[in-house]
């Protein structure tokens, strides 16, 4: 039996995972390696089969596609485990966005993301929880993002025919035409206490959003520690001025952005609100939210 599952998204990156399969088999082949590749046939179906692979005792779990396959990966080997005694997580990132592999420093092409996984090389990163009003419990790898940015993943999901980063650009242009709810927020972050109206809530245990919205530069997946970036009430053309800042990781120094740092975060607004997780749709009407950081908790290849 194999010691690697390699679980691939066919739909990843607007049709790339279908399109680059035996490509990537390929590369794996060239180094070596013993595996058996899987195609997901649904949403949910990844975790399953990282939840099978994981029993099975598989030393290495790869997923191929953009963040939500990893997200879906994460959560499988997370549930059979609960601990970083499970199998690695390796990624040949495909998606829009990549911004969990992005994050974490690893090579955006094939040949290398495949080498890297040959070469086996470890560490161990965190994984955050989260648990909001009637949604399921998950884990999460990059981040969670409650308000403007989720609002920017449902209008991404309209834009057919563009790929990459500028699905984002303009989906964030467009919702700032078209969308403007800024309720009032109560953050709690350990001890500390921000209670204002808010325009969007990003928990961090990566750094960046939408393949190149650079939300809490300099934050580590490693630290036990999330970052957030707070961003309060502003009118529309100062939204506008925040996507250069975002763009660029300068925002930090706006005095309508609060950043902080925390292990347990809470958020409640006084309305419901629209929240991603990884870059996947987590909820539309929640009001209270709650978040944890999973120290050491993911064996990640790379």
């Amino acid at each position: 039996m194999s010691a690697i599952t390699v679980i691939l998204n066919p739909i990843a990156g607007r049709g790339a995972g279908a399109r680059l399969s035996s490509q990537i088999a390929g590369h794996l082949r060239r180094h070596g390696l013993d595996f058996e590749l899987v195609s997901t046939q649904a949403p949910g179906h990844a975790t399953y089969l990282a939840h099978q692979a994981a029993r099975q005792g598989m030393d290495r779990v790869v997923a191929v596609g953009g963040d939500g396959t990893v997200n879906e990966v994460i959560n499988g080997l997370i549930q059979a485990n609960g601990c970083a005694n499970g199998p690695a997580l390796g990624i040949v990132p495909i998606g829009t966005g990549n911004d969990f592999a992005f994050g974490a420093g690893l090579p955006m092409d094939l040949a290398a993301a495949c080498q890297v996984i040959a070469c086996g090389q470890e560490r161990i990163v965190d994984v955050g929880h989260i648990q909001a009003d009637n949604e399921p419990p998950r884990y999460f790898g990059n981040g969670v993002g409650i308000g403007f940015d989720a609002i920017v993943n449902i209008e991404s999901r309209k834009l057919k025919r563009l790929r990459g980063f500028l699905v984002y650009l303009v989906a964030v242009l467009k919702t700032l035409a078209v969308y403007y709810h800024a309720p009032r927020t109560t953050v709690r972050v350990d001890d500390r206490e921000i209670t204002q109206p808010s325009l969007m809530v990003s928990i961090m245990n990566g750094y960046r959003f939408g393949g190149g919205f650079y939300m809490t530069p300099g934050s580590r997946m490693d630290d036990g520690l999330f970052d957030l970036c707070v961003a309060g009430k502003v009118g529309r053309l100062r939204m506008l001025g925040f996507v250069p800042q975002f763009m660029r990781g300068t925002h930090t120094r706006d005095v309508h952005i609060t950043m902080t740092q925390g292990r347990r975060v809470q958020v409640i607004s006084d309305s419901p609100w629209a929240s991603h997780v990884d870059g996947e749709i987590y909820g539309l009407g929640a009001r209270r939210f709650e978040m944890e950081i999973l120290p050491q908790r993911l064996r990640l290849l790379g």
